[in-house]
């Protein structure tokens, strides 16, 4: 079969990508912006990848068109699509037909942590053995790719609860049927096409009427919304996690640089390892992670001692450069309670050092005013701020950053942004880049001024 995807440079429609070409279809795709590092992977494995949405590529007579979130009525090949009568689907649909289908789905959902619990979750199932499948919306360090079929019956997903495709609004998850559950915390996101919480909710509720009596439910226990949700109605065991101890499955960190981590399983026992992150968010989503694959047979000793060995994902506070002792770290953060999260955890492990953050605010819901309350307590706990202002923010941002005072340093232009930055840093700061997109190259640019100016 012919397969040719419609915005396939996205981690997630790039996943779906690799996967049908793993399934031995042929696949073709487009997009407006064809750069690394999707278009090397894809390329790399016989992707043929158009540049642009015309309705010219459609000629290529595919035997079914995937179309990604990223279309929308009046896009030229959408158009194209439509009055020709193509067969196509969306990118949700299709896994969960070709994919998904007749597995045992682990589907990880909830506002925050999602990439990062997945890619644990997944490196748990392989270093147990079970040689799982996954798709992932970034690239675990254990595995080098978002994507992969698998060998086994398990397959991991991470479950998102944007709209699946113009033709269907509903949350992608809602496709998945899954047997086990993971639902790290829940909040207001994704303004663009949610109104409020409640509207996010009913969403989560259906993807619970999905979930088999036989399956679990696997609830971060100090979420008031997530309890809102369960008590909509739930046909699932539930098992809840948290650093509380009335919650089923709890851990807390066994030294103060948050190194050592400790966990409890239901049953009482305690097992310690060592591992490579750090963070209160990040311990939540490990002991998520250990409770999923202990709800498919991982023995909980063998989880928890799987997380020692886990790499991390990119992007998320990924050391990218350490240049004349300046640590550079590249961060998907982009929610105020994620931006507060990641600076907590950096000054944790990192005392006596500043922690400088460069904020990229280019999300929807922060374009459209929703985190104007929230945004400055969520950076305060930093020394210093770098924030790229977007043209569009209007005066009520402006407002709303102002209580950061003399910590924050706005600009307009990237090049500037970094040339200030280059300047000010000092030898042991913890330089964290938080951005839901490229920032226009700023982290790139800093680390190669810093290397011609203060060597490496």
């Amino acid at each position: 079969m012919h397969v040719h995807i419609l915005g396939i440079c996205g981690t997630f429609m790039g996943g779906i990508a690799a996967l049908a070409r793993a399934a031995g279809h042929k696949v073709t795709g487009c997009d407006r912006n064809v750069y690394p590092p999707m278009s090397t992977q894809l390329k790399k494995i016989g992707i043929d990848i158009h540049e642009g949405v015309d309705a010219a590529q459609l000629d290529l007579n595919p035997d079914c068109v995937v179309v990604g979130n990223v279309m929308s009525r009046g896009v030229e090949v959408v158009e194209a699509m439509l009055d020709r009568r193509q067969r196509y689907t969306s990118g949700p649909q299709w896994l969960a037909e070709n994919v998904l289908h007749g597995r045992h789905v682990l589907a990880v959902a909830g506002t925050h942590g999602k990439t990062t619990t997945a890619s644990m979750l997944a490196w748990i199932l392989e270093d147990a053995g079970l040689a799982p499948g996954f798709l992932i919306g970034g690239i675990p360090g254990n595995f080098g790719e978002s994507a992969r079929v698998g060998e086994s019956e398990f397959f991991v997903v991470e479950a998102d609860e944007y709209d699946t495709a113009f033709f269907d609004k509903r949350a992608k998850f809602v496709h998945y049927r899954p047997q086990t559950v993971i639902l790290n915390n829940l909040e207001f996101d994704h303004a663009d096409i949610y109104k409020d919480i409640d509207a996010i909710l009913w969403q989560f509720h259906q993807l619970l009427r999905t979930v088999p009596g036989k399956g679990r439910v696997i609830v971060n226990r100090a979420d008031e919304n997530l309890r809102r949700l369960i008590d909509m109605g739930c046909w699932t065991p539930v098992e809840t996690f948290g650093i509380e101890d009335e919650a089923d499955w709890t851990a807390n960190f066994a030294d103060k640089v948050e190194r050592q981590i400790s966990m409890r399983s239901p049953s009482g026992t305690t097992v310690e390892t060592r591992w490579q992150m750090g963070g209160a968010h990040n311990l939540e989503n490990a002991l998520a992670a250990v409770a999923a694959a202990s709800a498919v047979g991982v023995s909980f000793r063998k989880a928890v001692d799987a997380l020692s060995r886990f790499e991390g994902v990119k992007r998320r506070m990924e050391r990218t450069a350490t240049v004349a002792d300046i640590a550079i770290y590249d961060d998907f953060a982009h929610h105020p309670t994620a931006i507060y999260r990641t600076i907590e955890s950096v000054r944790n492990r990192y005392p006596g050092h500043r922690v400088v953050v460069a904020l990229e605010p280019r999300s929807n819901s922060m374009r459209l005013g929703v985190h104007n309350d929230t945004l400055a307590d969520a950076l305060q706990g930093a020394d210093l701020i770098w924030m790229y202002r977007p043209d569009d923010m209007g005066a009520e941002f402006d407002a709303s950053v102002a209580a950061l005072g003399s910590k924050l340093r706005l600009f307009d232009d990237y090049d500037k942004l970094v040339n200030d930055m280059s300047i000010r840093v000092l030898s042991g700061d913890q330089v964290v880049f938080m951005s839901n997109g490229g920032f226009g190259s700023a982290r790139q640019t800093l680390t190669a001024l810093l290397q011609r100016t203060r060597g490496a």
